[in-house]
């Protein structure tokens, strides 16, 4: 059996292919990864779409030829959008405030304009059957509180001064003078909140509007961003193509030489026997 010898250079010519077999592996885990990444996106996105496919397609009609703002242009945009919103919810604010003052000047009102005093009245059960005590008072002062704590909208008002009286009709019982103020009151709030609440609705609409907006510009912007990678790992890729091409060839050519080395050897052993 005949032993292949290798000379230095041949040796160096070996750990120099095997280099740059290594690289090229290393960059397709890196590739594999990067798919991987934009699968997952893509799969993440179409899920989303199933899930809100109703008017998806005149969305999606709407949003071709779209023009895709800029993170930076999105950023503008909602520091922009979140001030005129909070502009607008203050002027719904002032205007569910004026509703307050007057239940507030109602004659029937001072029972509920601070919290209950439940040690003087000797209200034992008092938390045992109210959960959550609340009174226009306290509602009045979180409405004018400036420093984060205050209400953040106007539903939110609205769900404490029902609470007020609910509370009152809750404890006191039915035809008790507590019982039929809170009740009195409660139906005036009842009628003037109603004529506010179209405004709140709306509001509410345009809040709800606008977000969906700006979550579609982030979308678009994430695809654009994704559509700028796939089109570097096809680049990559095609690099990846040219380097296995090139090692296929040297391969070759060095297969070809080692076969005419080893005939002429033969030949050489030959023609000396």
């Amino acid at each position: 059996m005949e032993t292949v010898t290798m000379s230095t250079p041949d040796i160096a010519e070996v750990d120099q292919f095997r280099c740059r077999v290594d690289e090229i592996f290393q960059k397709i885990d890196k590739l594999e990864k990067k798919v991987n990444e934009v699968e997952q996106f893509y799969l993440n996105a179409n899920k989303k779409k199933k899930s809100s496919s109703k008017g998806n397609s005149i969305r999606e009609e709407q949003d071709k030829g779209r023009h895709v703002p800029s993170i930076k242009k999105q950023q503008q945009d909602a520091s922009q959008r979140e001030s005129t919103a909070a502009k607008r919810m203050q002027e719904l604010m002032r205007q569910f405030g004026t509703i307050l003052r007057q239940i507030s000047q109602h004659k029937w009102a001072w029972p509920f304009m601070q919290p209950v005093d439940v040690k003087g009245l000797g209200l034992h059960d008092y938390y045992k059957v109210i959960e959550k005590p609340m009174d226009l008072g306290t509602i009045k002062n979180q409405m004018e509180a400036k420093d984060g704590t205050g209400y953040k909208n106007v539903r939110a008002i609205c769900a404490d001064v029902r609470l007020v009286f609910d509370n009152a009709m809750k404890y006191n019982e039915e035809g008790s003078d507590v019982h039929l103020m809170a009740k009195t009151l409660l139906e005036k709030f009842e009628e003037k909140w109603q004529l506010l609440l179209p405004k709140v609705t709306e509001e509410e609409k345009r809040r709800e509007e606008e977000e969906a907006e700006a979550q579609l510009n982030i979308q678009l912007v994430r695809e654009a961003s994704h559509a700028k990678r796939v089109q570097a790992i096809s680049n990559e890729l095609y690099e990846v193509d040219t380097h296995l091409e090139q090692l296929r060839e040297t391969v070759v050519q060095k297969c070809s030489c080692l076969s005419i080395d080893r005939s002429l050897e033969s030949y050489y052993l030959y023609i000396h026997v």
